[in-house]
């Protein structure tokens, strides 16, 4: 699989694109989060569990929503991102709060040169491992800062969702990990009109891959559920399902929409 050498620079470029539309938008309501409303859901809340006094590394934080939930809830939050544009608003906004978030700008294959230290909690959620072309490699960076006994969480979109075109009508993709995907993009998830155009470098990767990139790096998966509905109305076409659940409208609840991993670290 040829892998782009340029992919870290053009993905950043697209999320310092997509960042300045998503700070004004209703999608994430800035405003209303700033008077107290937490970015975070049910589902990873309880996955979670009471982080009060616990160190928690938030990979791919975008700008930093639910890093700064986090810290709000009592954790000691460490969020990482690629976007220049995205790590600036989460300092802005933790400044805002006073709160004492921390944030690095990197590509998370480069955390080493930024940080040494381990963790009680890793997590990561919605839209992340995409952007990674090497899950083996991902999950000995999670080995790496990891406190012995610490527990790795994650939420993310399930695979079979990146297998559909933007439409939800047909199969487009591989469900396997099988080739690099670039594609020349416009708009984004908050605002499909949105005047932005930009090239994206992403991968699929099935839960076989996401499981033996958490086994084969020293963790030991402790939870694992699918669920039929997105907390995001993020993919076109959705129709409210819930309190915060949407469904693709044609599909209902037979496409898993988003799945869950625990793992502690042996």
């Amino acid at each position: 699989m040829n892998i782009p050498q340029d992919y870290t620079q053009t993905n950043k470029d697209a999320w310092n694109k997509r960042t300045m539309v998503h700070i004004d938008s209703e999608f994430y309501d800035v405003q209303k989060f700033m008077e107290g409303a937490s970015s975070l859901n049910e589902t990873e809340l309880t996955l979670l569990g009471d982080i009060k006094g616990k160190s928690v590394l938030h990979l791919q934080c975008h700008f930093g929503q639910d890093s700064l939930s986090l810290s709000r809830m009592g954790a000691k939050v460490t969020g990482v991102d690629l976007s220049d544009q995205a790590i600036a608003k989460a300092q802005e906004l933790n400044t805002a709060l006073g709160l004492d978030a921390r944030f690095i700008c990197c590509n998370v294959y480069d955390l080493e040169q930024h940080l040494d230290e381990q963790f009680d909690i890793i997590f990561t959620s919605y839209g992340v491992i995409g952007w990674l072309p090497d899950l083996q490699r991902w999950g000995k960076l999670l080995n790496t800062f990891l406190k012995p006994g610490g527990q790795f969480v994650m939420v993310e979109f399930h695979p079979v969702v990146w297998m559909f075109d933007k439409d939800f009508s047909r199969i487009q993709y591989d469900y396997f990990n099988t080739e690099t995907i670039i594609e020349q993009s416009t708009g984004t998830y908050t605002d499909r009109n949105a005047p932005i155009e930009y090239e994206e470098v992403s991968w699929n990767h099935s839960l076989d891959e996401v499981f033996t990139g958490l086994l084969h790096n020293g963790l030991t998966i402790t939870g694992f559920r699918e669920y039929a509905f997105s907390h995001y109305n993020a993919f076109a076409g959705m129709i409210p399902a819930g309190d915060r659940k949407f469904v693709i409208e044609h599909l209902g609840h037979k496409l898993p929409m988003m799945y869950s991993v625990t793992a502690t670290k042996k």
